[in-house]
């Protein structure tokens, strides 16, 4: 049988359309014409396979050259006389294929889907950060101005230490150790969240500890002195403060409890008629509730603070945005204190504020470092030890839980005739102490206890 070469191919015209060349080997090929007077020719395999003819398109001239016919041709018998129908092989490529691209496709759209770390940290909020006493808007908000938007569209698998470090470090850069630290606890607790649940296969940040984020924190051992504390009211009266705000800190002094614990208060805690002041639970650091008894220093403030506030419900009311009605913000105490202290820190003064009152709560001249509104209630648990009240008396009025769980379960005694004896000193030195010609004031030696 012929066996065609390309010079013949080439002398094809549009007269030899419809003519079929065969050659050795099963080849045929179909001679067409277009309109414009191009001649191709179409190459197939024929062949018969259970009896049937088939044909196997081998490609068309000149598009493909004659020799990959050709092979194609060959590749196709191969497959016949292995027993493979080259026609169904073609087919079961072509399927494989498209499998291997869907595939791809599927996993491509499965990574475009990850859920990112903003909406894993929004599954972590529900189920476990919103069980803290502030539902977790102070984790909240650190996350928003330093985290989100350095990883918060990332897949959380692909956040690797290096981008949350270099988020860390930011924090440090601008002299935030405090701040590094705990959102290092935070990211912690919240990818161990996720490593328990197999949304990642660790926890990146398992090995970092405080000490190579903003340093091991010291325990602060501030402590107001008693010049400080004479100068205090005069300085409250003159840093621009609000009302409400110098009453909340003057309690803070005269009863020892937590700043947190005074903002959260509501009215409905407080019982003047007994002199008292339950802090539920519920707004109790270590969840234990606790009674103050009021002296007569702490009632005259606590009597300031209810005449001030506008609020049926709380001591220290504010609007929210969405117009509902709440306490002041849990750090508004504390920054405004630490707003008027600013020669112990690197910012400048509020742009709302006069630079007069930067340093208006620095009590005393040669004062070291800054005072927060904890150092009131270490001051509080100083000043009862000087006077004498047991340091276990002092801890049940700091509402320290006792540490001993033997004890704690069989020792029931609550100690109240001695806490109010203890506030009633307390209370009682502070009037002393505060009053405007309190320069004449014999000043407790410090080992008084």
């Amino acid at each position: 049988m012929k066996v065609y070469t390309v010079r013949q191919l080439k002398a094809l015209t549009t007269a030899d359309a419809g003519t079929t060349l065969r050659e050795a080997g099963g080849l045929v090929g179909l001679v067409r014409a277009s309109k414009a007077g191009n001649v191709t020719v179409m190459f197939k395999f024929e062949y018969k396979r259970d009896g049937k003819k088939r044909e196997h398109g081998c490609g068309t001239w000149p598009a493909v050259a004659l020799a990959n016919v050709r092979a194609e041709r060959d590749a196709a018998r191969a497959l016949l006389n292995s027993g493979v129908d080259p026609i169904e092989a073609r087919r079961a490529a072509r399927l494989e294929n498209q499998v291997a691209v869907e595939t791809r496709i599927e996993e491509a759209q499965a990574v475009l889907d990850r859920a990112t770390f903003e909406t894993r940290f929004g599954e972590w909020e529900r189920a476990a950060l919103s069980k803290r006493k502030d539902g977790g808007a102070e984790t909240r908000r650190a996350f928003e101005k330093d985290i989100f938007p350095a990883v918060g569209t990332k897949a959380i698998e692909d956040v690797k230490r290096a981008d949350l470090m270099a988020v860390l470090d930011g924090i440090i850069a601008r002299g935030a150790n405090r701040l590094a630290n705990r959102c290092l606890g935070d990211l912690k607790q919240f990818l161990t969240w996720c490593v328990d649940r197999e949304i990642v296969a660790m926890n990146v940040l398992a090995s970092i500890t405080k000490k190579k984020v903003g340093g091991a924190e010291e325990e602060s051992d501030r402590v107001l002195s008693e010049k400080e504390l004479r100068a205090l009211p005069f300085a409250l009266k003159n840093a621009n403060l609000k009302n409400t705000t110098q009453h909340a800190i003057l309690l803070i002094l005269a009863t020892g409890v937590r700043v947190g614990e005074v903002i959260r208060a509501r009215k409905a805690h407080v019982d003047m008629k007994a002199r008292e002041w339950v802090i539920p639970s519920a707004n109790s650091k270590n969840t234990d509730a606790h009674r103050v008894h009021l002296s007569d220093f702490a009632a005259h403030h606590m009597r300031c603070l209810l005449e001030f506030s506008d609020s049926e419900e709380w001591l220290l009311p504010a609007r929210k945005r969405d117009g509902t009605e709440s306490h002041v913000d849990l750090k508004s105490i504390s920054k405004q204190i630490g707003d008027r202290q600013l020669k112990f820190f690197e910012r400048e003064a509020h742009a709302n504020r006069s630079v007069k009152f930067a340093n208006a709560l620095v009590l005393v001249p040669d004062a070291e470092e800054s005072w927060s509104p904890h150092d009131l209630r270490r001051t509080a648990a100083t000043m009862m030890q000087q006077l004498g009240v047991l340091p276990v008396v002092i801890d049940r009025v700091l509402n320290h839980r006792e540490e001993s769980k033997v004890r704690r379960t069989y020792a029931r005694y609550d100690y109240a005739a001695e806490k109010s004896e203890a506030w009633g000193l307390l209370g009682e030195r502070l009037e002393l102490l505060l009053r405007p010609d309190a320069s004449n004031v014999v000043t407790l030696p410090a080992n008084a206890a």
